[in-house]
């Protein structure tokens, strides 16, 4: 399986495969539609069960978007930090790279050197997998999709998403050869230049609240973490 739309009136969400194992199967809120209410998340639970996974977890959800989990019996298992940033006309200029590497479009190709830095990046349940970068890349309606090379090897890509005039950095890696470089700011700035171009006024991002050295990355950057985060919720699944 990979994935599946499940709707209900105006409500919509996409369940499938975690990260691609077989035993955990996700609940992804579609944009822009209304929070799921409890029925609806169980009927996504029901049929992940009868797919045959085991557990269900959700995606990264803001507060509003998590009351149908929990009424649903899914409790809080992961807490994120969620930040934000304006969007002006000075993020317009163009961007200056390292000089070690080249920024370019990100191609299909470029998939497997892709996923296995995001492996080296994360650890194994914030990994993804081809299923989770074409979902990053799809979320919205708009993306920009960047690889990073030195010396012809992928060691970077970022995937920024624009949905109207809000923009939100979906996904951002860079081999730990790479990092402390300036790679990463560089990417961030690229994702925030194209949606400048596009009349954006803002920029989301979230990363795990351990997670140091992004947090130093977002906050060079001026993002600034939003009073309420993120949570992941999940639930074991009857079998």
């Amino acid at each position: 399986m990979t994935s599946a739309l499940v709707t209900d009136g105006a409500e919509r969400a996409r369940i499938g495969p975690w990260h691609g194992d077989a035993r955990v199967g996700c609940v992804t809120p579609q944009p822009g539609c209304p929070p799921l209410s409890a029925l609806v998340v169980q009927r996504c639970v029901d049929q992940l069960g009868r797919l045959g996974f085991r557990e269900a977890i959700t995606s990264a959800l803001p507060p509003n978007e998590s009351a149908g989990f929990v009424a649903a019996g899914f409790q809080v298992t992961e807490r994120l930090h969620l930040l934000e940033r304006s969007v002006t006309a000075a993020d317009r200029p163009s961007v200056t790279v390292p000089a070690a590497f080249d920024v370019m479009r990100g191609h299909k190709r470029d998939l497997g050197e892709l996923l296995a830095v995001d492996a080296r990046c994360f650890g194994d349940f914030w990994r993804l997998d081809a299923i989770g970068v074409h979902d990053a890349r799809t979320a919205t309606t708009y993306a920009r999709f960047r690889v990073a090379r030195r010396a012809g090897e992928v060691v970077g890509y970022a995937i920024t998403g624009r949905q109207g005039r809000m923009g939100y950095l979906q996904r951002l890696a860079v081999d730990p050869s790479a990092q402390r470089t300036g790679l990463g700011t560089a990417l961030v700035v690229d994702g925030m230049r194209w949606l400048a171009r596009w009349h954006a006024r803002t920029v989301l991002v979230n990363t795990q609240e351990s997670n140091t050295s992004a947090l130093a990355l977002y906050d060079s950057l001026h993002f600034r973490i939003k009073p309420q985060g993120l949570t992941v919720l999940s639930t074991t699944l009857s079998s």
